[in-house]
């Protein structure tokens, strides 16, 4: 039996990338668009772990369904883990990738490449209807380039250097990306958690 997910987002973009990761798992991924009147969730936690599980939970008790809620963004030691958990309305009411990107750059004028050091944080969680089940983290360090670079992915893609690679996450595409990003590696343990539940419920 294929094991409904409810993925709390309407990001196309991250959704998009949620299934590539999850692909092979026995899940049929369900997207928030596909229900009407859900509830919108408060982003107000301090950590990206505690908005994740917000997310997980209401919509779980929502739903009915075992559902995953994520929680992602940028944080840059020059900035003191800025933009954090404000990552995607960085720029304020009108935000925008394009905005956040520019911001950035101005905030860090000036700034040499040593210490334009900074991580992307991906937090997820999982609940259904009783509550949570469990919630996991990744991350992935790299530096801030001066410019926008590459067309790929989305959000601070195009700012995010991978030394290894002398390549921005946007430059890189999603064949390498999706092996060594941040959300890649907080998927990675939340296959685990979903193939518990699976196990579970299927004994019982």
């Amino acid at each position: 039996m294929i094991q409904q997910l409810v993925v709390g987002t309407k990001n196309k973009k991250k959704l998009a990338e949620i299934k590539e990761i999850l692909k092979g798992m026995p899940v049929k991924l369900l997207s928030l668009d596909g229900f009407k009147n859900a509830p919108a969730v408060n982003e107000n936690g301090k950590t990206f772990q505690e908005n994740a599980v917000k997310k997980a939970v209401k919509l779980g008790r929502f739903t009915g369904r075992l559902c995953l809620g994520e929680d992602s963004g940028l944080c840059v030691n020059a900035l003191g883990g800025a933009p954090g958990i404000y990552s995607a309305r960085f720029s304020g009411k009108d935000k925008n990738d394009r905005k956040n990107n520019l911001k950035l750059l101005d905030l860090l004028s000036g700034v040499p490449a040593v210490e334009r050091k900074a991580r992307y944080v991906c937090a997820v969680a999982l609940a259904d209807k009783k509550g949570l089940i469990g919630v996991v983290e990744g991350k992935c360090s790299g530096l801030i380039d001066f410019e926008p670079k590459g067309t790929a992915g989305f959000g601070y893609d195009p700012l995010f250097y991978i030394p290894k690679y002398k390549k921005t996450f946007a430059q890189l595409g999603e064949g390498i990306k999706h092996k060594m990003s941040h959300r890649f590696y907080a998927l990675k343990k939340t296959r685990k958690l979903i193939e518990k539940y699976i196990e579970k419920h299927r004994v019982n």
